[in-house]
Parts: C-alpha cells; structure tokens; sequence
C-alpha cells in the first residue's frame, strides 16, 4: 500500500493535520500524533507507506 506522501500544516495537542502532496487535493486530514514519528513539526514531509509514517528526509 502506498507510498503516499504528506506534510504536517499544523499541530493541534494529541493531532496534526496533514496534507497530500502527491495530488492536487488540499484538503485537511486529521491524524493522532501517537500514529506519527516524534519528531514531526509543521512543514515536516511524511511519507505513508504500509500502514506506517516516516519521516521524509
């Protein structure tokens, strides 16, 4: 599955926001920051794949 790319466009408490950067869509998904790398702020590129989020480097 994947591999699907995003970027963290803020950080709310326990979730961030993220949008796909891989296609023109804009809009806003909701994700636990206990499913996300602990390093993340805004602006960080993440890559989806496999059921597991990484950090793009």
């Amino acid at each position: 599955m994947g591999p699907y790319y995003y970027k963290v466009t803020r950080i709310d408490g326990d979730y961030a926001y993220l949008v796909r950067t891989d296609i023109s869509d804009n809009e806003e998904m909701l994700v636990a920051r206990a499913l996300l790398p602990q390093d993340i702020e805004e602006n960080t590129e993440l890559k989806w794949e496999n059921l597991v989020y990484s950090i793009v480097e």
